[in-house]
Formats: structure tokens, sequence, C-alpha cells
């Protein structure tokens, strides 16, 4: 069981420190939902986690599956198990979502055995049509440059289907509901609740509780201030859908006002 444990992470991006202390820990089968208003350091947050290199890292520690997870270059922490679904997915002219995949499952292969040859095509396509189709997506789609003329929705149907041929074992998704209109954010929600379950542990970044009416989280974290400041179950999520965040930022203030 692969568990990400973050402890007092404190990360600074062109000398602006943005997390202040962070703590969370992750084990697989969890969803984990973090809210919170912008510039509280959500997306950085994600960021960090997967090594992007303009996120100076000043104090804390990561780890996952036991491993440090700071000493990892991106595409080794990629290989290990973790993912991120980007808030804007980048187009890749040229390059279809089948190679890419294939690409990217046989970097992992490499890895795990050196004299591998890759993936043989034949049975790549046969998996690649087994994840489409347990995702309700059209053949045709394997065929598209990546991202390329997508609308807001296939760009991340797209991410949904990258998580489910690499299978990780943790997965940040970085406010996937971002550009989503009601239909495409229920069809995304439905693919990540068809990969969901004990060997994939999920960390959802959002700002709104209309996701979560979709994904259920186990666990809600506010984050204010570059850190958690109020955790609980799904029912924190419907609180600040009806109250907003300012009770968080006064309850925050007033603990700054009296330490």
């Amino acid at each position: 069981m692969a568990d990400l444990v973050i402890t007092n992470l404190h990360v600074s991006v062109e000398g602006n420190e943005i997390l202040k202390g962070f703590n969370l820990a992750i084990k697989q089968g969890e969803v984990h939902a973090i809210m919170g208003p912008n510039g509280t350091g959500k997306s950085t947050l994600a960021y960090t986690l997967m090594g992007h290199p303009a996120y100076e890292i000043t104090k804390g520690s990561v780890t996952f599956d036991g491993k440090n997870l700071l000493e990892l270059e991106p595409d080794e922490r990629s290989r290990l198990g973790l993912f991120l679904a980007f808030q804007y997915p980048i187009a890749i002219p040229g390059v279809t979502v089948a190679n890419f995949l294939r690409v990217a499952l046989n970097a992992r292969r490499k890895q795990q055995n050196p004299d591998d040859k890759g993936f043989p095509i034949p049975a790549f396509r046969k998996l690649l049509k087994e994840k489409m189709a347990l995702l309700k997506m059209d053949n045709s789609f394997a065929g598209r440059y990546l991202n390329e003329g997508f609308s807001g929705g296939e760009k991340k149907r797209a991410e949904i289907l990258q998580m489910a041929t690499l299978e990780p074992r943790i997965a940040i998704l970085d406010e996937t509901d971002s550009g989503l209109d009601i239909d495409a954010l229920r069809i995304v929600s439905e693919g990540v609740n068809t990969l969901r379950g004990p060997e994939l542990g999920i960390l959802l970044i959002t700002h709104y509780q209309r996701i979560l009416n979709y994904i259920r989280p186990d666990f809600v974290h506010v984050m204010y201030n570059g850190q958690i400041v109020e955790s609980g179950g799904a029912e924190l999520a419907l609180k600040l859908e009806e109250e907003g965040y300012d009770w968080v930022r006064d309850r925050f203030d007033e603990k700054a006002v009296l330490s």
C-alpha cells in the first residue's frame, strides 16, 4: 500500500513563500478534496509534488511509498506511480493520444526491466480499446493529436484516459472541473468514479463544491494561506458552498493574532 506523506512543507516561488507548513497524508483507496480561495497555494502544491523546477522547497519532507519524493526527477515520480491531471492541459501537435500513451507505458516498462523491448502494438491497441470502452469513449479519440482542437471537456477526458491507462497509485487532479459545463463535468466525474478503487488514491483540488456532488470525497480539507486550516468529511464542502470562505479567513486571522 503506497502512502503519500507531506510534512511541514514550505515552498517559495520567485522568493515568495506560498506553502507555509503544509501537512497531509493520503493512502491508496482514499479520496481527499482540497478546497480554498484563489492564491492560497493549491496548484503550487500540485506542481511541487510532481517536481516543477520553478517551485523551491525550503523546508519539510514528502515521502511516497517510503521513498523521498523530493530527491526524484518528475519522470521518476511518474514511474513510481504519481500522476498529475493538469488544470490547463497543453496541446502536442503531431503526437496522437495513442502514441503518447504507448511511449509513456514503454518508459515505465523500461524502468522495471531495462531489456524490455516495449509494448507490442497489438497488445497495446487491445489495452487502449479496453480503457476507452471503460470510460465510454469513441475509439477515434485515440487517433487525434493530443489536446489539439479539443474542447475543455475533451482535454479533461484525455487526462482521465491517461490516468486509466497508466494506472497510478496516487492521482492529483488539479481543478479538473475548471472550464467544464454541467454535462462535461458529469462525464469527466463518471470517468474518475469508474477508476476509483482500493488501488488508487486521489487528491482532488477544487474551488467549488459542485464536482463533489459527483465524486464524493472521504476527506475534505480547507487550505488557506499555504496550509490546511480545517479538515472534515463531505459535509465540510457543503458548509463552504453555503457560507463561502469568510469564516475560514476570520478563524485563521484570529489564530494568527492570538499566537
